[in-house]
């Protein structure tokens, strides 16, 4: 089957520093939400071993990493055919199985196997990337072999970032990010519906999971996007919501195809997941892409452990009562040129 759902954008930063609707943070940050067709040019690679983990008598256990987590975004070591360790974001907004930089794949010698068309959601244009075979990717003790990852670079901002591990990728396992205790987790299990109160059922086209909000009494699907930023809403449902205050431009935007501005403001109403309230809480309004994003500053309030085999992910905090201000940026050096853009053709994280 294809691989499917690689996606991000990028933001121009304002000054870090700047104060905008009283709140402390600086307002800029970028937004993910996109899909894209893996489409492969060369004959499939012979048939891949099965994850050596899933030999039961070799992984009894949970298997643990430590994450860092940085503007949210959770980041482990992995290695890669023995070497390493290189620092992967865990996107489980990209359904595809992995990224890679084009760096990291010249040194560590990767066959291309194919290429891979890269767009966004609106559906604007698209751009080819190319494919290699990963034979051994180890992360948290568990060996994943026969990875397919499109060789593409990825945004700094977070700090150096090798590559990206994808939602696809650990769909044999309970995958656990649990963001307060900064550790991610891998299993064998499966979890049990508890009547949506903190089990909550998700749909998965494109590889991505999207789950149920509810604010006040409307229902939009929101993406679960760990390599997201905040919590944003499509600029057609922004428009029937009530605002505590008037948005205000946050930041502006762009993807592999198209420019745009975000704006952002406090919510009049609740959102709802499952038991818990985010209390009126800060939106970003995205024009440009249809799909709401759950990312990654809302989600760092859990412990999130994903069933993609019974599409079921459960959350767990310390409190049902949560609050989210607007997303804070990833700081940038003083003496760095506010002329240049970054490069377009990046896929930044977030």
């Amino acid at each position: 089957m294809a691989i499917v759902a690689l996606r991000k954008l990028a933001t121009e930063q304002r000054d870090v520093m700047q104060k905008s609707l009283g709140l402390l943070c600086a307002l800029t940050l970028g937004m993910a939400a996109a899909s894209a067709t893996a489409q492969t040019q060369a004959p499939e690679p012979k048939q891949e071993a099965p994850d050596r983990a899933l030999d039961p008598t070799q992984f009894t256990h949970a298997q643990f990493a430590h994450m860092d987590v940085s503007h949210g975004k959770p980041f482990v070591m992995v290695t890669i055919n023995g070497q390493g360790p290189f620092r992967f974001v865990i996107d489980t907004g990209t359904g595809g199985q992995a990224f890679i930089s084009s760096t990291l794949a010249k040194q560590l010698g990767l066959t291309q196997v194919g290429r891979m068309r890269l767009s966004d959601p609106t559906g604007k244009g698209s751009r080819i990337a190319p494919m290699v075979l990963i034979p051994s990717l180890q992360v948290a003790g568990v060996e994943f072999n026969g990875i397919k990852a499109a060789v593409h670079d990825l945004d700094d901002s977070d700090g150096q970032c090798q590559g990206l591990l994808g939602f696809l990728l650990f769909r044999n396992y309970l995958l656990t990010l649990d963001y307060p205790n900064r550790q991610m987790h891998l299993s064998i299990g499966e979890l049990v519906p508890d009547g949506e109160h903190s089990i909550i059922p998700f749909r998965m086209p494109d590889g991505i999971p999207l789950i149920p909000l509810h604010i006040g009494s409307t229902t939009i699907e929101a993406q679960l996007d760990s390599g997201g930023a905040g919590l944003s809403l499509p600029e057609e449902f922004a428009l029937h919501m009530s605002f505590a205050s008037d948005p205000v431009s946050f930041s502006n935007a762009y993807s592999i195809t198209t420019r745009f501005q975000i704006k952002g403001g406090k919510l009049g109403s609740d959102v709802h997941l499952g038991d818990y309230t985010f209390q009126q809480p800060f939106i970003e309004i995205n024009p440009a892409f249809p799909l709401a994003n759950f990312g990654a500053c809302p989600m760092q309030n859990f412990a999130i452990t994903f069933d993609q085999k019974h599409t079921l992910v459960r959350f767990e905090a310390a409190h049902q009562v949560l609050h989210l201000t607007a997303t804070p940026a990833p700081m940038h050096l003083n003496n760095a040129s506010k002329d240049l853009l970054p490069d377009p053709t990046l896929v930044p994280v977030g």
